[in-house]
């Protein structure tokens, strides 16, 4: 985000060498407070922000050919939630699905799971989903799990729980 507050779509890496940063082909989605990561040689780019509205965009930077590709949209629009990958699964949890007008916004229990290997995303159950409705918080893998813990939901305090999904048993734990 700039200094007029507007999202840009700069990419740009640092020159060990020269000492100086170096210019790539820009985002197509301009954004600011989104989620990457590096697999390989691509960099995953998701969601974030234009204004105050979330976006849900998912591109990949190639950093061999140098250029972007878009991949199918994250199935939700939601700000402040996390992104995780295990195995071939990229998985999209919770956040916060702000409202337009006079709708208020809503704490998700979402969990939408991209297959990295098939590049779509897969049609998830209800039973899926976190046990807790959360954004902001905390998200990684361990021993093959996906674990979530604190951020906001509903109540108005911080969430001082934890939980974790079983991708081959499907179901989540409370921790």
């Amino acid at each position: 985000m700039g200094l007029d507050l507007r999202p840009h779509n700069h990419l740009q890496h640092y020159d060990m060498l020269k000492d100086m940063w170096v210019s790539l082909a820009p985002m197509p989605t301009p954004r600011y407070a989104a989620t990457s990561f590096l697999r390989g040689s691509k960099i995953y780019v998701l969601g974030g922000r234009q204004s105050k509205y979330a976006v849900n965009a998912f591109e990949v930077f190639d950093i061999e050919t140098r250029s972007w590709t878009k991949f199918p949209n994250i199935p939700y629009k939601r700000a402040f939630s996390s992104f995780v990958t295990l195995d071939n699964h990229l998985y999209s949890l919770g956040g916060l699905r702000q409202g337009r007008l006079y709708r208020q916004p809503k704490f998700l229990r979402t969990m939408d799971v991209f297959d990295m290997e098939q590049g779509g995303w897969l049609k998830m159950e209800r039973s899926f989903f976190l046990k807790k409705r959360r954004a902001d918080f905390v998200a990684g893998s361990l021993s093959g799990r996906v674990i979530v813990a604190g951020g906001l939901g509903n109540q108005p305090t911080v969430l001082e729980t934890a939980e974790a999904f079983h991708p081959g048993k499907n179901k989540w734990e409370i921790l």
